[in-house]
């Protein structure tokens, strides 16, 4: 019960950064600016204090440690997988655009008869 009051008051502690960043439009953008970042930073540091804020930290450092995993590829690796790709594009965009005049020319050509003489 009390990590859903904890998770309601972030809730509010954001919702009242955002209104007071338009109920004090008269004063500096940075400042005002500077007071929302301000409320997440403490809705933040409300939350983490919560069960489920605690797991929710727990699995982003998981994830980050997943992440010094992975075996990233070379430079070459990526310029050749993007250069397959771009190949492959252009030689799929060939025969749509192939198809596209067979069937253009079946239909009004030799179906419709509406060629131009």
């Amino acid at each position: 019960m009390i990590d859903k009051v904890k998770i309601f008051a972030a809730v509010l502690i954001v919702i009242a950064g955002i209104y007071g960043f338009y109920y004090f439009a008269e004063q500096h953008a940075l400042v005002r600016a500077g007071a929302v970042l301000a409320s997440v930073i403490a809705a933040a540091v409300i939350v983490l204090t919560s069960t489920q804020g605690q797991a929710a930290w727990e699995f982003a450092k998981g994830a980050r440690l997943e992440v010094r995993k992975v075996v990233w590829p070379t430079r070459k690796e990526t310029v050749q997988a993007t250069i397959v790709v771009i190949a492959l594009v252009i030689v799929i965009g060939l025969i749509l655009w192939l198809v596209d005049a067979i069937l253009f020319f079946a239909i009004y050509d030799i179906i419709l008869g509406t060629t131009k003489k």
